[in-house]
């Protein structure tokens, strides 16, 4: 499109002077020859008029065409240069992701009262999930009406680079075919809290759930049962590839209620599905 319009304006220039040349020659040429009788050199003049501007329109014709192999040549050059920086960037996303995989036993306890009394007087809720109908705000308003439980599940590294660190979206517990789904707040996904366990040599992803009262969806005095948990989250490499996926977990119900009325669940199965492709962060998703 920007090729047609650069070659419509140097045709239009090009007739604008033409026009120009065959109008001064057709008001000046009666005037020429009643003034002189010398035709010889009129014609001369008109020869000359002629062949200039045949040579400015060679020369104009000339230039246009270097400039237009010029600009195709440059556009070529940075297509080039940008199917190599994407060919580059490829090359170093496919062998620097990381793929981890839940394993050994998920621990669901409950939480701190430390912690507790920190998100209700700061109002700070950092590394913790609501239930999809719970406001925040209520929360910090009625917290006797909520109960807290940390979420602690062991994981290592199946393929790739070095974690980073696990951003989650959602995690759905199922319990007879009724789901019980964990959000943030205010945010489409937040970072998990990263632990290492120098006693079993293991690193762990704790995250702390919110829900009602009144729900079944835990219970202190009860074994709680769950036939899977699936989990939305992205792995982030040290070197900071993404990849974004989803886990799902199957396990052993647990069979008695530990002395802190945690349940410790034997992970027998962990599924992970990626649902995008790797990419790589620039600095403003690392802050």
């Amino acid at each position: 499109m920007i090729k047609n319009k650069t070659f419509l304006f140097f045709m239009l220039l090009v007739g604008i002077i033409l026009f120009i040349t065959i109008f001064s020659l057709v008001v000046f040429i009666p005037f020429n020859i009643d003034s002189s009788n010398n035709s010889l050199t009129f014609g001369a003049r008109i020869a000359t008029i002629v062949v200039a501007f045949a040579t400015f329109v060679a020369q104009s014709m000339f230039s246009f065409l270097i400039y237009l192999n010029n600009r195709a040549i440059s556009k070529s050059n940075v297509d080039a240069n940008l199917r190599a920086q994407a060919f580059q960037e490829l090359q170093f996303i496919s062998s620097n992701y990381s793929i981890i995989e839940f394993n050994d036993r998920m621990l669901l306890s409950i939480e701190n009262d430390r912690y507790v009394n920190k998100l209700i007087k700061e109002e700070n809720d950092e590394f913790h999930m609501l239930q999809d109908h719970i406001n925040i705000l209520d929360v910090y308003e009625n917290p006797a009406n909520y109960r807290y439980i940390t979420v602690r599940i062991p994981f290592a590294l199946l393929e790739g680079k070095l974690t980073s660190s696990i951003r989650l979206e959602r995690i759905t517990f199922e319990r007879d075919l009724q789901k019980y789904r964990f959000v943030f707040s205010n945010r489409k996904e937040e970072e998990a809290f990263l632990l290492f366990n120098e006693y079993t040599r293991r690193r762990n992803m704790i995250i702390n759930l919110i829900f009602n009262r009144e729900t079944d969806f835990f219970n202190l005095n009860e074994i709680s049962n769950f036939s899977k948990i699936k989990i939305r989250l992205s792995v982030i490499s040290v070197l900071g590839v993404k990849i974004k996926g989803i886990s799902e977990l199957y396990f052993t119900n647990p069979v008695q209620i530990e002395g802190d009325l945690s349940n410790t669940y034997k992970i027998t199965s962990s599924i992970f599905t990626m649902t995008e492709s790797p990419k790589l962060l620039d600095s403003t998703n690392l802050d």
